[in-house]
């Protein structure tokens, strides 16, 4: 199985990673940073705003089972595209949306989804679509943290709402579906 992989930022990277390990034909998500200069950054440098990096997720994905243009549907409805560096209280650029594509057919694949998905919103999309960088994988705690903490009070209150969410709206590619 050949897999390719996606790199988005839409908030907190918890919301986003908790939603795609559900997503049928997705293989691997990982929590990280992305979009910054500094090698190796640390949660709470990311969080200092200083570093000029994003929350993300990295995902693998088999394109036989899940498009790219699936993956960027579920990402444009599962945030709010059209708020410039934050995502509810989620204040900062860390919380930026963004895509990061790793090829000219992902980078067009990318501004043509953004442009159909436009009239959705009633506020014009700030999405970033940039190439991809240097990725730092965000240290272990981070990683699934949805299902280690579903009842800490971010999780309960930010995360869980999103997961119900994509549930409804994209039933059809959970997994086990």
């Amino acid at each position: 199985m050949a897999t390719e992989i996606a790199v988005l930022g839409g908030g907190c990277f918890w919301c986003t990673e908790a939603v795609y390990l559900e997503v049928k034909g997705v293989t691997k998500v990982e929590s990280g940073y992305t979009g910054g200069a500094q090698p190796n950054p640390t949660y709470e440098q990311v969080c200092s705003g200083t570093t000029g990096h994003a929350e993300v997720v990295r995902l693998e994905f088999d394109p036989d089972v899940i498009s790219y243009r699936d993956i960027l549907e579920i990402f444009f409805t599962i945030h709010d595209p059209t708020t410039l560096n934050r995502q509810g209280n989620d204040v900062g650029t860390q919380y930026r949306s963004v895509i990061y594509y790793q090829s000219p057919e992902q980078e067009a694949m990318a501004r043509q989804v953004m442009a159909e998905m436009a009239h959705v919103w009633d506020a014009p999309i700030v999405t970033e679509i940039s190439p991809a960088q240097p990725y730092f994988k965000a240290e272990d705690y981070h990683q699934n943290y949805f299902a280690q903490h579903p009842l800490q009070g971010y999780c309960a209150f930010v995360v869980e709402p999103k997961v119900t969410k994509f549930r409804k709206m994209h039933a059809a590619r959970l997994k086990g579906q």
